[in-house]
C-alpha cells in the first residue's frame, strides 16, 4: 500500500503540472493529453474553485510556482472581474467566460487560498492587494444583510438561489465567510468582518434550528443533505470538528449519501449517468473520488482515523493510475479522468492522514 500511495502521489504531481498552463491558468482536466479517455467530457476549462484546491495541494507537496501564476491569471485574464470583483462559473484558458452564472464560493475560496499561501509572510501578499481588495469588495457589494442580491448557483452547478426568498447555499456562505475573514487578515477592513459576521449568524441560526447543516435555507429551506457540507468543517472551519453540529451533519452524510463507503454528492445524484446510446437510460452517478478524500480529511479531524482510512482506501484500491471524477459500478460509463481536483484532494488527504 505504501508503494502504491507513493506512485499515486507522483502521478498526482504530474497531473497538477499538466493542468497548470503556461499562462497561469489551471484547467480542471487536461483533455489534450494522450492519457485522457476518448469519450469523456471535455474539462479543459478553469474553475477558480477547482484551481484553488489544486493550489492547496501543490503547496502540500512543495510545488511553489503555480499558485502565484494562477493569482496573476485571475488578476489579468478573468473576464468581468475588473468590472465586478467577482469570479463566475468557469473560463476558457484565455480568460473569456465559458459559463456565466455567479457562484459566490469561487470568489470566497480564492481569497482564502491567497491568504493560506502567504500566511507565513503576509507582506508578500502586497503584490496581490488589488486582487484581494476588489474581490472582497465585490462579495460585500452583492450581499444585503441576509442574502445575495442576485441569483447564485451552487457548487454543483445544478440549482439557483433566488433573492426574493432570501435563499442561501450553506457551502457558498461558508466559503465567503472564510474568504472575507482571510481578506481582512491580509488587508484589514471592518466591512469584510461585518459581512462575514452577518453570513455566519444566519448560517448558524438555520443549522441550530434543525441541529445540523443542510443544503440551503431562507424563506424556503432545502433540508436535504449535500456532500458540500463537508466544507463547513474543512477547509472553512465554520464549526469545530468535535461540535454537535459537525457530528450530526456527518452522521447524516454517512446515512444518506454514502453507499459502500463511496460518497455521492447528494441523494439520488444522477450526474454523468445519461447514456443516450443505450436507449436514453439513466445509469445513475458513480461515487466521487474527491468526496471520499474530503470526508476522510474531516473524519480524521473528528478523531475517527479508522473510518477515514476506509474512505481513503476505497479509492486507492479502486484505481491504478489516475483519479477520475467518478467511479461507476459498470463498464459502460466513462468519467473525466484524471480530474485534477480529485488528485488534489488525494494529496491533501494523504497529508492529513500522515501518509505523504
Amino acid at each position: 500500500m505504501k508503494k502504491k500511495i507513493k506512485k499515486l502521489l507522483d502521478i498526482s504531481e504530474k497531473v497538477i503540472l499538466d493542468c497548470a498552463l503556461e499562462n497561469g491558468g489551471i484547467v480542471a482536466a487536461n483533455s489534450t493529453m494522450s492519457y485522457y479517455p476518448k469519450g469523456a467530457k471535455n474539462y479543459f476549462y478553469i474553475w477558480p474553485r477547482d484551481a484553488s484546491y489544486i493550489c492547496l495541494a501543490a503547496d502540500a507537496i512543495g510545488l511553489k510556482n503555480i499558485q502565484e501564476n494562477f493569482f496573476s491569471w485571475l488578476l489579468n485574464r478573468a473576464e468581468r472581474w475588473e468590472e465586478t470583483g467577482l469570479f463566475y462559473e468557469n473560463y476558457h484558458p484565455n480568460g473569456l467566460q465559458s459559463l456565466i452564472r455567479f457562484q459566490p464560493d469561487q470568489t470566497g475560496i480564492v481569497l482564502f487560498v491567497i491568504y493560506d499561501y502567504f500566511k507565513n509572510d503576509l507582506s508578500k501578499a502586497k503584490k496581490y492587494k488589488k486582487l484581494v481588495v476588489k474581490s472582497a469588495n465585490g462579495l460585500c457589494a452583492m450581499w444585503d444583510k441576509n442574502h445575495f442580491i442576485i441569483k447564485t448557483n451552487d457548487l454543483w452547478e445544478e440549482r439557483l438561489t433566488i433573492p426574493d426568498i432570501e435563499d442561501n447555499f450553506s457551502y457558498s456562505l461558508a466559503a465567503c465567510i472564510k474568504g472575507l475573514l482571510s481578506a481582512n487578515k491580509l488587508f484589514p477592513n471592518k466591512k469584510y468582518v461585518k459581512t462575514a459576521s452577518q453570513m455566519k449568524r444566519i448560517l448558524l441560526k438555520a443549522a441550530q434550528r434543525e441541529g445540523y447543516f443542510f443544503r440551503s435555507f431562507g424563506k424556503l429551506d432545502d433540508k436535504r443533505i449535500d456532500a458540500g457540507l463537508l466544507g463547513l468543517i474543512w477547509p472553512f472551519e465554520i464549526v469545530k470538528a468535535d461540535s454537535a453540529l459537525a457530528k450530526k451533519t456527518i452522521k447524516l452524510i454517512e446515512e444518506k449519501i454514502v453507499k459502500n463507503h463511496g460518497v455521492y454528492r447528494y441523494e439520488h445524484d444522477e450526474y454523468g449517468g445519461w447514456m443516450f446510446e443505450t436507449f436514453n437510460r439513466n445509469k445513475g452517478s458513480g461515487y466521487w473520488t474527491l468526496l471520499n478524500f474530503w470526508i476522510s480529511i474531516v473524519l480524521n479531524k473528528m478523531g475517527r482515523k479508522k473510518d477515514a482510512l476506509k474512505y481513503y482506501n476505497k479509492v486507492v484500491n479502486s484505481v491504478d493510475e489516475f483519479m477520475p471524477e467518478q467511479i461507476f459500478n459498470n463498464n459502460i460509463q466513462k468519467s473525466v479522468s484524471p480530474l485534477c481536483w480529485s488528485h488534489a484532494m488525494f494529496i491533501l488527504a494523504s497529508k492529513e492522514l500522515n501518509l505523504k
